[in-house]
């Protein structure tokens, strides 16, 4: 018999061991449903891409109007992938609260200011966990990837600090999560069962190898007593339908041209632990390891296109070193460090705009790359959200004002060919919460509360 006091939230989910859980259908116990609408599906895949050292804004900024704008020089390598992207101008990170860089990287993806400055972290998620916890844990054989490429340079002498933590986990105490860093461990963790030749494939296997409804326990026979015939009806036919979608995806061949192992490359002339052997200022210099950062970072980007087209994750992050930065450029013929060309050694706007040029061609690879796999009869890039930024704006005062914030993709309906301009100190939490209602999430505000007045506009 069902108990009549008994109601259901609408945001119910049916909880099982550790992370799973499962979304339910409208139930008439829930109360009145809401009048459908067509909305856009949410998005399936995040990206988030942090490079250091803020921009040159006056040659970053785009000329034009919001539709019609030209690039500027910095950007200007995207221009072929112009039309899928979302050229952010106006946003404050107002959370990056504490030491420069440190609290701008702690605030990038957390929306929290950093506490106990100059050695303490942030007070919550990023949202990068939070989308993943979401999405991902627990459903792909990874919930998250962070990966970074010459990482932990300078004062942090290769180790996990406030000057290079990006992502927190998404439970208190929101530790920091160390990247990745070896592009041959990455590779054999990821790739090195997939065999295309075996005619299987271990990543989607490992994901999908028991239902996740065999996760839920009890929990459904006890929510099932408590429900009317017609609400048990609905229940059973949408797990039901849950696992006929398992049972397809399990039968999936394994060899696909979206899914699989991205091109080895040798990389035994990069020294992923070299930073543990920096001192203070990037006066000791591995200019070997150096040397081979655009391959290694093609690397990284293959490794991670590739783990979200084989659904081994829903959810990644790539960092191009940290906020240090104090590592060489020797195909730019840039003999000094970033922080060097930022401030320790005067403001370089010549050198700063060479080292962002470069990066936004890895973004154009990055992008283009996800654009060629298909998903059936969509890109990955189509059902993705990709999201650069970097810890502030401008090099020499530290500012965080007017950040050079993009996004990429189609995911969630992100509107793109766009260069959207915001007035009067728009925080950047805002773009944050309109991150998580990309992916389905309806909170109206994320992070420190201080400072955020809720989603942006006109994203979608």
């Amino acid at each position: 018999m069902v108990m009549s006091n008994f109601r259901l939230s609408r945001r119910a989910v049916l909880r099982g061991a550790g992370a799973i859980a499962i979304a339910l259908p409208w139930l008439e116990i829930m109360g009145p449903e809401r009048t459908a609408r067509a909305a856009p599906a949410p998005a399936k895949r995040f990206l988030a891409v942090y490079t250091p050292g803020g921009t040159v804004i006056d040659r970053w900024r785009p000329t034009g109007s919001e539709t019609s704008f030209t690039l500027g020089p910095i950007l200007s390598p995207l221009a072929p992938v112009q039309d899928r992207l979302l050229v952010l101008d106006g946003l404050d990170m107002k959370a990056a609260r504490g030491e420069g860089h440190q609290s701008g990287i702690i605030a990038w993806l957390t929306g929290t200011p950093q506490e106990g400055s100059p050695r303490g972290y942030g007070s919550g998620p990023s949202v990068d966990q939070v989308i993943a916890s979401r999405i991902s844990a627990g459903i792909k054989a990874k919930a998250s990837i962070q990966i970074a490429v010459r990482w932990a340079t300078g004062k942090a002498h290769g180790l996990l600090t406030n000057m290079n933590a990006a992502n927190f986990e998404d439970a208190a105490p929101y530790s920091p999560i160390s990247p990745r860093l070896d592009p041959v461990e990455i590779f054999t963790e990821l790739f090195g069962t997939l065999n295309p030749s075996a005619g299987n494939d271990a990543a989607r296997r490992l994901a999908r190898k028991q239902s996740i409804l065999d996760f839920l326990d009890r929990r459904y026979s006890a929510l099932s007593a408590r429900l009317g015939a017609a609400d048990r009806q609905k229940i059973d036919q949408h797990l039901t339908k849950i696992r006929e979608i398992e049972m397809s995806l399990s039968n999936l061949p394994t060899t696909t041209s979206a899914c699989h192992a991205p091109e080895r490359v040798d990389t035994s002339d990069y020294n992923p632990r070299t930073a543990f052997n920096a001192d203070d200022f990037g006066a000791v210099k591995d200019t070997s390891t150096d040397a081979a950062i655009p391959k290694v970072g093609k690397l990284m980007m293959d490794m991670l296109v590739m783990s979200l087209a084989c659904d081994i994750t829903a959810v990644g992050t790539l960092q191009w070193s940290d906020t240090e930065a104090k590592h060489t450029f020797p195909w730019l013929n840039l003999t000094e460090h970033h922080h060097f060309y930022q401030h320790d050694g005067g403001f370089r706007p010549n050198e700063c705009e060479r080292i962002c040029n470069w990066y936004s061609k890895q973004h154009l690879y990055l992008v283009q790359e996800m654009e060629k796999v298909d998903m059936g009869g969509h890109s990955l890039l189509d059902e993705s959200v990709v999201f650069f930024g970097t810890e502030l704006s401008d090099p020499p005062t530290h500012t965080h004002t007017n950040m050079p914030f993009l996004l990429a993709g189609g995911g969630g309906g992100l509107r793109t060919g766009r260069w959207v301009r915001y007035q009067n100190n728009v925080p950047h939490n805002n773009l944050l919460v309109s991150l998580l209602n990309l992916f389905g999430d309806d909170r109206t505000t994320f992070g420190d509360p201080r400072y955020c007045t809720g989603p942006l506009t006109n994203l979608t």
